[in-house]
This record gives C-alpha cells, structure tokens and sequence, in this order.
C-alpha cells in the first residue's frame, strides 16, 4: 500500500482536483450508464465512479476531499481506467500519487519509429534505449536475449539497475558483477540529483532498498559518477557462451536524458556468438554489420 503524497497536502489536493475535474468531464452515456432526468452533477456522480472502480464509496469521497488515506496502485489502476484517463492523464495521476503504475503503456512518447527501426536494423549487435533512471524503454530482438529473457519479465520490471540488483539471470550474466554494481548506483545517483521529488524516481529506489542489501550497500557509499561514452565488457550469455563487446552510450538528448545502448563485438568470435544469438531470438540478421 501506498500513502497518497505522503507529507504532501498540496499533492493530495491537486490530486483531488484531478480527479474532480477527470470525473465531470465524463457523460453517463459514455461509461455505460443511463442518464437520469433529475441529473444535476455534471459528468459522473462520485459513487458512479467509486462502482466503476469497485471501490467504496465512502473512500473515493475521501480522495476527491484530499483526506491523507492510504492507496493501492491496483486501485488507482481501476480508478483511471474508470476515469477514461489517456496515457499523459494516468502517468499524470500516478506521479501525484506518488505510486509506481502496475501497468505502464506499453509505448513510450521518447521513442520514435525512426529510433525503434534503427533498433532493429543494428541487429544482431545487442542495442537498447535507456532513460536516466535505467529503463529499457524499447530493444531489439538480440537485447532481448543477452542478459535475461526480458520479454518474460514484466514492464515494471524491465529496469537495469533492477536487473542487476535482483534477477538471478541477468546477474549471473554480469561477469564482473561488484564493479558493475557500483558504477551503476554511482550513475543512478548522480541522475537522480534532478529528480528528487518525483515519484517514479523515489518509488524505484525504495523497492531496490527493500529487495536488495546488495544495493543498501553500495547506495550508502554515496558515490557519484557521469555517464560514460564506452567501455569494453565480457557478457557471460546462457545461450552462446562468452561474449567480448564494447557498450556504448548514444545520447538522444541532454547527457542525462535517453541514450541508445549498443553492445558491439570486439572480436569475430563474438560476431558470429551474436548472430546465432539473433537467430535464437528471432531478429532479422543482416548480410553484413
């Protein structure tokens, strides 16, 4: 459970005047239900959106009201889909909540087509686009398979430091796993330095203070380093072996934004390590890279 803009009372009563303002620009006709001749209330009743959402009545009133209660992110699930909230809307309601969303539209604003089919064109090289906070927003088929199955995993999930923090499979591919976990925290510190008040940001680093003592560790270092360019790696992969690749950071905006990730063979056996890797994944394997 999530407390609603926890000392935050202006967060609470903007959130409830999101809601408000969400609920009353809704017709009945387009939820479903019938309009009343008696209907004052424009757009929805609050106790027609409370049995939208299955939730109490009494409790939706309490939000509306800006009453400091306690919230899951499945409930504000239920509540922005009852709400007609588009994608900028719910991110919107989330990040005042203060709450991680359960289920992130599957499409990120930052990429463009143009980014996903270059993505797909470096294949088989491994490439990826990574916000600032370590996301995977978006990946080609051999990024897919290099570390851990990442499809399998799901949204909310599909974020490096993560990975790296707590998925056996990802951390067993990391060769160099220590050094890999400081740089990282390092890295997400200084990244974070802009985004201090902002819920996606402070709800990803209390789950990896929940989960990890590895990251409690590291984290209490207060290290802090900038983004590096390249560096050479070995990526211990389960399907083809060793791999040596440099990593390379492509930034597609300011050095602390979105960056295109790529990871690109240092020697010939990892070249052809790499295309069975493609293969394996299902990507499209270029006649020559």
């Amino acid at each position: 459970m999530t407390t609603v803009a926890p000392g935050s009372d202006v967060r609470r009563h903007e959130l409830a005047e999101f809601l408000r303002t969400r609920r009353e620009r809704i017709t009945p006709e387009q939820v479903g239900l019938v309009r009343g001749p008696r209907r004052r209330t424009p757009g929805l009743r609050r106790e027609e959106v409370a049995h939208l959402s299955s939730v109490g009545v009494t409790w939706y009133t309490w939000l509306e009201q800006a009453r400091d209660i306690q919230v899951s992110a499945q409930v504000l699930d239920s509540v922005a889909r009852a709400l007609l909230l588009d994608v900028s809307e719910r991110e919107h309601l989330f990040a005042l909540a203060g709450s991680l969303d359960p289920a992130p539209p599957a499409a990120c604003p930052s990429v463009t087509p143009a980014v996903r089919a270059l993505l797909d064109q470096l294949g088989p090289i491994p490439a990826c686009v990574q916000n600032s906070r370590y996301d995977a927003v978006a990946y080609n088929a051999t990024y897919g398979r290099l570390l851990c199955d990442l499809d399998s995993r799901p949204p909310e999930d599909r974020n490096c430091m993560w990975l790296a923090f707590t998925d056996p499979e990802w951390r067993e591919a990391v060769v160099d796993l220590p050094s890999t976990h400081r740089i990282m925290a390092a890295r997400f510190r200084a990244a974070m330095a802009e985004h201090l008040a902002e819920p996606a940001w402070t709800t990803l680093l209390a789950r990896l203070e929940g989960a990890s003592a590895e990251f409690r560790e590291v984290w209490a270092r207060h290290e802090v380093v900038g983004g590096q360019v390249s560096k050479a790696k070995y990526i211990r992969n389960a399907h083809v072996g060793m791999l040596h690749v440099e990593h390379t950071n492509l930034w597609l905006g300011p050095r602390t934004g979105p960056r295109l990730v790529t990871y690109v063979p240092l020697d010939e056996e990892t070249r052809e390590r790499l295309e069975a890797l493609a293969e394996l994944a299902g990507a499209r394997v270029p006649v020559s890279v």
